[in-house]
């Protein structure tokens, strides 16, 4: 969608004439929906007159095509200024990437990450031509037209308001890859961004490589087909199995119905911890995509999304499989089925709103299925763990019904975690008494659970473990604060535990990646940080929240931090509805822990504060370990009885 398009002599007059935001806010509101904000309209104001000056040229030819604002599909992204023509030989376009900018700063250690003044004070943002690269790449990837009659990209930043200095940390050598990509003009660079457009666009084309760019068809191009399928072949950790298979061809043969009859499909898979859920979603991710059905993977939590598109990245930069992996609340304003294909991991921790405060959008379930022909539903309702998740097989349902959506169930029980068996899950249910399970006195697998009476000692196995493969974190209970401010490095100590005169950070703002960084053994992560993930050996601190009382374990929403957006609004709702509240919080509580301590494929490791809590669990691993003993004991009683029968 082009919000505002003309040739570039229109363009000249309209600012001429001060109409020019008229006719984009004009546009915007038809196109769009909604009027912007008023710091939209103001930046509209002075960057075109900035354009003014730099197309006010002859050489750049009076009927080259001009658009401002045009949304990339399949995005929420809006290039800000393009300029079409042709060069000679091949049909050109011009991605200009405005800022307002007067002051930049260098960021080390972060890839095309600079800081400046957004809202009053430094903000981390991505380089400018960082910026206009990766937009130009997205439309490369998934545009028809300028794919089949290879359109040429180019894109540039404009900072018209930067004055450049020595040493000039826009232009470091630290972004050099970028420069070279999308190259960046400041203040006093007019001549040589107009040299930059006349080097590509040398005659007019009437806008017409602007309609052809407008109406192309949206599909994954060859070249990311290609890269992504090489990137998964191969790789272990990728591999299917069993029911693994059987649901992926089933979702492939939906997607193609879905396309081809217009019926929307919903695919609503069940699967507790460990059972190979995002293996699935990241293949079938894969498989969408090389069939040139344009697809995305979506979490809530950032954390599986950095992880996964960091593992698939390979020689790819950032964007080019960044774009293919979104946040649950990305679609708010999407129009019905803009996208072919939704696969929603981790689908029980979908929201009802979404944005920042929580104003945006009407329900999450609902926007996916309006979004997509085909949305696939992971899901495991025991793993919601606030009050805001609202994912459940019911409201999935519910609204696939509303939108004639045919729907398809299935379920993954192979275990792929706590090594193998879902023994171990089911004692652990026992033991933080979510449920009476069979497996009250056996793990049914030789799993390697302890329970520690020193932070310091569980640490130091942890960090043992790790040394060899870098899959081993601790993680915790959220029940110490998570302070905004001061915290440069792991050894600002945010979890406390005086007796023992231990400390720990949390993850680092900086660390997106924090499961697979490998300084991040340093720092303990959280529910947020690495629900739908997996190590080989986890190390649990469990806090105030979760105790024992007279042999009953119990929860305590009371010691959750203030920073912990979990149990947001439970104090309102204990006015109104105090049992259903209790009850509520202390689900979500014991499914913390149960998410925490199942994310070790190897093995769990505890610390308890609460001292009856080390005791209790103590006490029913010597349990488990005794039934063991007489388990096999009596493997051997009948060992030897079946060997002496033989010998007769």
């Amino acid at each position: 969608m082009i919000v505002y398009e003309a040739s570039k002599q229109e363009f000249l007059e309209h600012v001429d004439q001060d109409q020019l935001v008229t006719h984009i806010l004009n546009q915007f509101e038809l196109k769009v929906g909604h009027t912007t904000s008023e710091s939209e309209i103001r930046s509209w104001d002075n960057s075109m007159l900035h354009m003014y000056r730099v197309l006010n040229d002859q050489s750049i030819p009076n009927d080259a095509g001009v658009a401002i604002e045009y949304k990339i599909p399949y995005t929420s992204k809006r290039v800000d200024f393009l300029l079409s023509g042709h060069n000679g030989v091949n049909d050109s376009v011009i991605i200009i990437e405005l800022k307002q900018w007067s002051k930049v700063e260098k960021v080390e250690g972060k890839e095309a990450i600079v800081k400046t003044a957004i809202n009053k004070g430094l903000q981390e943002v991505p380089h400018p031509s960082y910026q206009a690269w990766s937009y130009a790449s997205l439309i490369e990837d998934y545009n028809e037209n300028v794919q089949e009659q290879l359109i040429q990209l180019k894109p540039c930043a404009y900072l018209h308001n930067y004055r450049k200095t020595d040493n000039d940390p826009l232009t470091d050598e630290y972004y050099d890859y970028y420069l070279n990509l999308a190259p960046v003009y400041a203040k006093g660079d007019v001549e040589k961004l107009r040299a930059f457009i006349k080097k590509y666009i040398k005659f007019g084309d009437n806008k017409e490589i602007l309609y052809q760019i407008e109406q192309g068809r949206i599909r994954p191009s060859k070249s990311l087909q290609d890269s992504l399928a090489s990137m998964l072949k191969g790789n272990q950790e990728f591999v299917m199995v069993d029911e693994q298979k059987v649901i992926f061809e089933t979702s492939l043969q939906l997607a193609k119905r879905a396309i081809k009859t217009g019926i929307k499909q919903v695919m609503i898979i069940e699967g507790g911890p460990g059972t190979g859920k995002s293996v699935l979603a990241i293949n079938l991710l894969v498989a969408m995509t090389s069939k040139t059905l344009t697809c995305q993977y979506v979490t809530k939590n950032s954390a599986p999304r950095n992880v996964y598109s960091t593992k698939l990245k390979g020689d790819f930069r950032k964007t080019r499989i960044d774009n293919l992996f979104r946040g649950s609340g990305s679609y708010t304003e999407s129009e019905l089925n803009e996208i072919d294909v939704l696969i929603v991991d981790e689908a029980h921790r979908l929201n009802e709103k979404s944005g920042m405060f929580q104003n945006l959008g009407e329900n999450q379930v609902k926007e996916v299925i309006h979004t997509s022909h085909m949305s696939i539903f992971f899901i495991d309702e025991n793993q919601r763990v606030t009050l805001k998740d609202i994912g459940s097989v019911e409201l999935i349902k519910r609204y696939a019904k509303e939108y004639g959506a045919e729907v398809t169930s299935g379920e993954l029980t192979s275990q792929f975690r706590c090594d193998g068996s879902d023994g171990y899950i089911a004692w652990l249910d026992d033991v933080l008494q979510i449920r009476e399970t069979a497996n009250a006195n056996d793990m049914g697998i030789d799993y390697d659970f302890r329970v520690f009476s020193n932070p310091h000692d569980m640490k130091k196995e942890i960090e043992k473990n790790n040394s060899t493969n870098n899959k081993s974190r601790i993680v915790s209970g959220y029940c110490w604060e998570w302070p905004k401010v001061n915290r440069t490095n792991s050894k600002c100590h945010d979890i406390k535990i005086g007796e023992h005169n231990f400390g720990m950070s949390w993850n680092l703002d900086n660390t997106s990646t924090w499961a697979i960084d490998e300084e991040s053994i340093h720092e303990a992560g959280c529910i947020h940080t690495c629900q739908g993930l997996e190590f080989d050996y986890v190390g649990v601190i469990i806090g105030d929240d979760l105790r024992v009382d007279k042999g009953a374990v119990i929860t305590d929403y009371t010691k959750r931090a203030k920073t912990d957006q979990s149990l947001k609004g439970i104090k309102k709702m204990l006015k109104e509805t105090p049992v259903e509240a209790e009850k509520l919080a202390d689900k979500i509580i014991r499914n913390t822990y149960r998410t925490l301590m199942t994310r070790g494929q190897k093995g769990c490791y505890v610390y308890c504060t609460n001292k009856e809590l080390e005791k209790y669990l103590k006490t029913r691993l010597n349990r488990e370990n005794l039934y063991k003993e007489s388990r096999e004991e009596k493997l051997k009683v009948a060992e030897n009885a079946i060997n002496y029968n033989l010998s007769d």
